[in-house]
């Protein structure tokens, strides 16, 4: 059912309206003039409005205008019973949906009404999707390590200056990036992300720079590069110090005169791209080993953003357990469950030397593994740490009613375990605890257990 609001300062055409849209099972609300209109408006939010052209002391195109500064993704069916192109052409630059003309065909009606609510419906989907992006490259922190970064991050992100963000792996750097574009003028534009590390770096120049049919085996199509796709938008090279230094000196290039060339190809190609770039490595010691190109590196390094650990930030931690523990519940893969005030005091006197990503991964562990409807501190010490309080025994596994109860408790805790030390190796565990294969198979379907991601 969708809220459909019906101007028009002629009662009859206010009343058909509203009983067709009222039959079809939408909520309407009648407005006899473009006044009254912009006072239901606000209140109503209609899915969509019905709404005459002509009208007395305010036409019905000021009052569309008016309403798309209440929201500019209204969406207004205008109607006219004197309808010229110029009445058309006016109504479509001022934002109407559609334009439908006196006298009324019901047909008519009802497909501009099924095709503007399902324009609503990816409009909003759009929108949520969106919500969703933003909520996964969302910066989470309140410390002042993080706020001195957000305050850079701003200040330069409406520039076109080149970006190097640096930092231990796991701590955010792909979210500094993604935060710099959003901000930025090319924020409509695409943002390509490249991980240098991953790409063998006899293909590297042929994914950022595209190449041309026949240039090399496998080629068998004229293909884009990164570069190429990135045109009007931005350029993420994540790991930047394992690029060949080879790619190094096409990069530099494409940086200093805006050209690139494909693989096997002729023709420069003119790019507009602005590029970020990221590394956990030291790039002055990888220039002085001869591993890294100087002249690139001044080019990369105009403005340098550093996202520290997570260690040297652990009041962000709380607020880090409650983003990633709303996430997960969020996308219905987990069910919604609270960390006590112990537990998160666990969590923030480790380590974590996987930073944000190692916190995340283990916040989704404790709501997948954790006994009870709220994770507790005896839950991080024996699903994180290894070990429980009070010994090598968890207070859960004290409270087995049974012999048999504890028994299988911490048979289960202990084949967990061990797994995990083996990076979920079924072979390789089975060998350490001297059992055979087959049999751990029947312990891990037994007790249900699943590799965390």
């Amino acid at each position: 059912m969708a809220r459909i609001l019906v101007v028009d300062d002629e009662q009859g055409i206010r009343h058909v309206l509203a009983q067709l849209l009222e039959y079809e099972d939408h909520e309407v609300r009648a407005a006899a003039s473009a006044g009254e209109a912009l006072t239901v408006f606000p209140e109503f939010r209609p899915d969509l409005t019905f709404m005459d052209v002509k009208m007395a002391r305010m036409d019905g195109l000021e009052a569309l205008s008016r309403i798309r500064e209440i929201d500019p993704a209204a969406l207004v069916v205008m109607i006219s019973g004197h309808g010229t192109i110029e009445t058309a052409v006016e109504a479509t630059r001022r934002g109407a949906y559609d334009f439908l003309e006196k006298p009324l065909d019901t047909d008519r009606i009802l497909l501009v009404l099924r095709n503007a609510l399902h324009q609503r419906g990816l409009l909003a989907e759009n929108a949520r999707l969106r919500g969703e992006a933003e909520g996964r490259h969302q910066i989470v922190g309140k410390s002042f390590p993080i706020r001195q970064l957000l305050e850079r991050v701003e200040r330069v992100a409406p520039t076109d200056a080149r970006v190097l963000v640096t930092g231990e792996n796991g701590t955010g750097k792909e979210l500094v990036a993604r935060a710099v574009h959003r901000l930025s003028p090319r924020a409509k534009g695409t943002f390509i992300e490249v991980n240098c590390a991953a790409i063998p770096s006899e293909l590297i120049e042929s994914e950022l720079f595209g190449h041309m049919k026949g240039s090399f085996t496998g080629a068998y199509e004229d293909r884009a590069g990164k570069f190429e796709l990135a045109n009007q938008g931005t350029l993420f090279l994540d790991e930047i110090g394992d690029m060949s230094l080879a790619a190094q000196a096409k990069v530099l290039r494409a940086l200093q005169e805006g050209l690139i060339t494909r693989v096997g190809g002729a023709k420069p190609i003119k790019v507009d791209v602005r590029v970020l770039a990221a590394t956990n490595k030291d790039l002055e010691e990888e220039i002085r080993q001869g591993r890294f190109r100087e002249d690139l590196y001044y080019r990369l390094n105009v403005i340098p953003l550093h996202v520290p650990p997570l260690r040297e930030r652990r009041e962000d931690i709380p607020l880090l357990v409650r983003h990633f523990a709303g996430q997960a519940t969020q996308e219905g893969v987990l069910r919604s469950r609270s960390f006590t005030p112990e537990a998160v005091e666990r969590l923030q006197r480790l380590d974590w030397p996987g930073n944000v990503r190692e916190l995340r991964n283990t916040v989704e562990r404790l709501l997948i593994l954790a006994p009870r409807d709220a994770v507790t501190a005896d839950d991080v010490d024996l699903l994180v740490t290894g070990h429980a309080r009070g010994g090598a025994i968890s207070s859960d596994l004290l409270s087995s009613r049974t012999f048999s109860e504890f028994k299988e408790a911490a048979e289960r805790a202990f084949i967990l375990q061990k797994l995990r030390d083996n990076d979920w190796n079924v072979s390789e565990t089975a060998r350490i605890l001297d059992m055979p294969r087959s049999n751990l198979y029947k312990k891990i379907e037994r007790y249900e257990l699943v590799r965390e991601e």
